[in-house]
């Protein structure tokens, strides 16, 4: 009569259990239709050697370099190890765990009569025995939290894989516009000698114009001043440069006296076409995104294992032995031994339920930062479109500046050697071509650059692998 009602309440408590699992929350995030910058869906969609679009070997190879050498990226690999290692150890209780045991001991009775715990006597003061076990213990998993420890070690594994690739994509990103940048300030310094040069050249007729009395003092201080503030641009821009070679060397692995010198310039390299897709896609191509969704799925995972802490348990165990007082007699009398045993919490003063409370507390977090994933993802992605045709926009028109600066720069130099115009208009037409050419620079760097921060936005090519 007792068995059968503690096997339907067994049955009760397993139906229960297994109602109470969830699978994790849903972001409740409707993605947009399309992208609200002028983006074009026609176009392919980055592939995992983006960088390639710049057409760039010199590119090519630091990207190369950094993907071997870079500290940041072997680390994140043995963050993948360590998790794969954890994922061992957690789905390791869902199959039984079996032991092998060998002993030996020898006991001596020193002197005396002895007592009951010895083995040996004063009739046999000297006592031997060897004995051996195979030993077997499984825990029924009733309530799935082994299971669900193992899936969340699994899905953390996955969360590692997703973050490695995540800091790879960070990693190439950041050498590719370390090294635009570098070629940008190489040809801001390039623009800066030729002004200077150019300053020194009107500085020598001011000079002479003026020991021949056809120029004042006040013009040639004007002109010696304007050579002194183009003198002090180029330290400034030297300290960038090499400052941006340390930040590109670091990101590499390597000390700044081992990058090389570069042979390219940045008009050389080419406007990348980018596909931008639809917005729907960017959920699957961006490992961040991933992450956080494994995590939320690892969360939950966790909850289930929190709620079967708090049921009981119940541990199978079997041994089968044999013991002799003589090795050689060791296998001859072999006996085995099964065993059960259940265990339930009856009071911790809360521990479990605060365990439990714990872990969807957890749970919550990681959703939060889930949802927050997927709008940083579409925000970048907005401000990469939105900056690249803000600056397309810009430069057909800063290309156009510097042609009409340059005309009246050479315009204005021819009129003053011949004294038909004033310094203060070949100063201001000077100045005004410097700071166009220095403008186009920084225009150039912001479109390549637009371009690794539309590249980036997109995943880099990554997407997430079919199951």
């Amino acid at each position: 009569m007792t068995l059968p009602r503690r096997i339907s309440l067994l049955t009760l408590s397993i139906a229960l259990a297994a109602c109470s699992a969830s699978p994790p929350p849903a972001a409740d995030l409707t993605p947009p239709a399309a992208w609200q910058g002028p983006g074009d869906p026609a176009l392919p969609l980055p592939d995992h050697d983006w960088w390639r679009g710049f057409a760039s070997r010199e590119l090519d190879r630091l990207v190369q370099r950094a993907r071997d050498n870079s500290h940041d990226l072997a680390a994140a690999t043995a963050r993948v190890r360590q998790a794969q290692a954890n994922a061992v150890i957690a789905g390791a209780p869902l199959l039984p765990e079996l032991q092998l045991g060998l002993d030996g001991s020898r006991q001596r009775l020193l002197r005396g009569d002895g007592n009951n715990q010895l083995d040996a006597s004063s009739s046999d003061r000297t006592s031997t025995s060897f004995g051996t076990r195979l030993s077997a213990s499984y825990e029924l998993d009733f309530w799935g939290g082994l299971r669900a420890a193992r899936d969340s070690a699994l899905l953390n594994l996955d969360a590692s894989r997703f973050d490695r690739q995540t800091v790879e994509l960070t990693l190439t990103s950041a050498v590719a516009d370390s090294y635009l940048r570098n070629l940008a300030l190489e040809e801001q310094l390039r623009i800066a000698r030729l002004n200077l040069k150019n300053a020194r050249d009107v500085l020598g007729l001011v000079e002479a114009r003026t020991q021949s009395g056809a120029a004042t003092r006040l013009e040639l201080a004007q002109q010696r001043s304007l050579v002194a503030a183009q003198e002090r641009q180029l330290p400034l821009l030297e300290q960038q440069w090499q400052d941006n070679r340390v930040t590109l060397a670091t990101l590499l692995g390597d000390p700044v006296q081992s990058l090389s010198a570069v042979d390219e310039s940045i008009d050389s390299l080419r406007w990348p076409q980018i596909g931008s897709g639809v917005p729907s896609d960017l959920l699957s191509r961006r490992p961040d995104i991933a992450t956080a969704e494994a995590r939320l799925a690892a969360a939950s995972a966790d909850v289930q294992v929190a709620r079967a802490a708090m049921l009981p348990r119940v541990v199978l165990g079997a041994d089968l032995g044999s013991g002799a007082r003589t090795f050689a007699n060791l296998l001859d009398s072999p006996f085995y031994t099964l065993t059960a045993g259940l265990t339930a919490p009856i009071f911790d003063n809360g521990q479990r339920r605060a365990g439990h409370d714990l872990a969807k507390a957890v749970q919550d977090e990681l959703l939060e930062n889930y949802r927050t994933s997927i709008v940083a993802g579409f925000a970048d992605v907005e401000k990469a479109l939105n900056a690249i045709a803000g600056v397309d926009r810009q430069r057909q028109w800063q290309d156009e500046e510097v042609r009409q600066a340059r005309i009246a720069f050479e315009l204005a130099e021819q009129r003053y050697a011949a004294g038909a115009e004033t310094l203060l208009i070949v100063l201001e037409t000077q100045r005004t071509l410097y700071q166009a050419l220095d403008q186009q620079a920084q225009l150039r760097l912001a479109r390549l650059q637009g371009s690794v921060a539309l590249y980036k936005a997109l995943g880099g090519g990554w997407q997430v692998a079919a199951q």
